[in-house]
């Protein structure tokens, strides 16, 4: 498992480097949508870089359920600012957000591109998103994000770990989802894929969307242009808590997604304690197999942390002093993958931004 999760890996960096260097042929004029739900940490900087984007006609709409939601001095100057109300039931606030910001995008917008507001983006992250939608069959493109925690402290640092492995599966041919702190469609498929009518009833707006075009026959793109930095710190129990959260929501959007995911950390994580129950009993097979296993995983860990520092050129100093996490820390990373695999296995209930909800797969219940 190891050596072919290494192998598939090992051409991804030729292929971020080309990716990285084309601009797209046409930048159709465009509506960035980010929700805002109170004061985050690195809030005004994450929507002036938002406000920045190298890119020639586009509106930058800021929305929240209440105008209380939006602190003071934050919204950049000539962003739109929409305040979406409760909504229909349910749905998520965040997607009752989006959706009411969507009908309000102004008519000569083609593009709709989201964003999240605890994420900074460079300025070609929109002609990045624009350039994955040129490539044949695209339905959706999509960015991800990099924990680049500054001044770092250990739990930033194992988040920072823990996400760069979904970081690390995007890549070129077809994706497994969308992320919808940095994603783009156009809007004629947004409306001819009924997205909207995905989104009713749901919490997850990335996977819904995700699922829309998939049903389509198409494909989702990524864009390693569209990296986000993700800043923000994080105390054990909120890093756990939030670990949890995605699975759980993965558990009940992705169903097949996770299962696969539980059982290849099932296997990978008796696999290392088998290696090492026999290395400690004298067997150097069961030496080998373990030096074997955590030397692939952090080669891995390397590779990952190479095509980022491609993608953030701007952030080599944090690399520098921080990315060695990402290779040396990579075997205690994959025992919190698998304790956030079990910890999302019994419950279909999650808190996110002061609300609690209880999923199900065509439903969404706020207690």
């Amino acid at each position: 498992m190891a050596v072919l999760s290494l192998v598939s890996d090992l051409g991804r960096r030729k292929w971020v480097l080309r990716r990285l260097s084309e601009d797209p042929r046409e930048c159709p004029p465009a509506s960035v949508i980010v929700p805002v739900k109170g004061a985050g940490e690195g809030l005004a900087g994450n929507l002036a870089s938002l406000a920045a984007l190298d890119y020639p006609e586009y509106e930058l709409i800021v929305v929240s359920r209440r105008p209380e939601d939006i602190p003071a001095g934050v919204i950049p100057s000539g962003a739109r600012v929409i305040t979406a109300g409760d909504g229909p039931p349910g749905a998520g606030e965040k997607v009752n957000n989006l959706m009411a910001a969507v009908r309000e995008a102004r008519p000569q917008s083609e593009l709709l591109a989201f964003a999240d507001s605890d994420g900074r983006v460079q300025p070609g992250w929109l002609k990045a998103l624009v350039r994955g939608l040129e490539d044949e069959n695209a339905g959706a493109a999509t960015g991800y994000r990099w924990h680049l925690p500054e001044p770092a402290g250990s739990w930033p640092l194992l988040r920072s770990v823990w996400n760069a492995v979904i970081a690390g599966g995007f890549g070129p041919g077809r994706n497994r989802f969308a992320w919808g702190g940095a994603m783009a469609i156009r809007r004629e498929a947004f409306k001819r894929l009924g997205v909207a009518e995905r989104w009713r009833g749901s919490l997850s707006d990335d996977y819904a969307l995700s699922a829309a075009v998939r049903d389509a026959g198409m494909e989702i793109v990524y864009a390693p242009g569209a990296l986000v930095i993700s800043g923000d710190h994080t105390s054990p129990r909120e890093f756990l808590a939030w670990i949890r959260r995605q699975m759980v929501i993965t558990r009940i959007y992705r169903p097949g997604l996770w299962s696969l995911g539980l059982v290849a950390h099932l296997v990978y994580c008796g696999a290392m304690l088998a290696s090492a129950y026999l290395a400690l009993h004298g067997n150097l097979t069961g030496l080998y197999t373990l030096i074997a296993q955590l030397g692939l995983g952090s080669w891995k860990g390397a590779n990952r942390l190479r095509v980022a520092r491609l993608s953030l050129p701007e952030s080599a100093g944090w690399f520098r002093r921080h990315g060695w996490v990402h290779i040396w820390w990579v075997p205690l990373g994959t025992w919190i993958w698998l304790y956030s695999f079990l910890a999302s296995a019994l419950t279909s209930t999650i808190e996110w931004r002061g609300n609690r909800y209880r999923l199900s797969a065509g439903k969404v219940e706020k207690l």
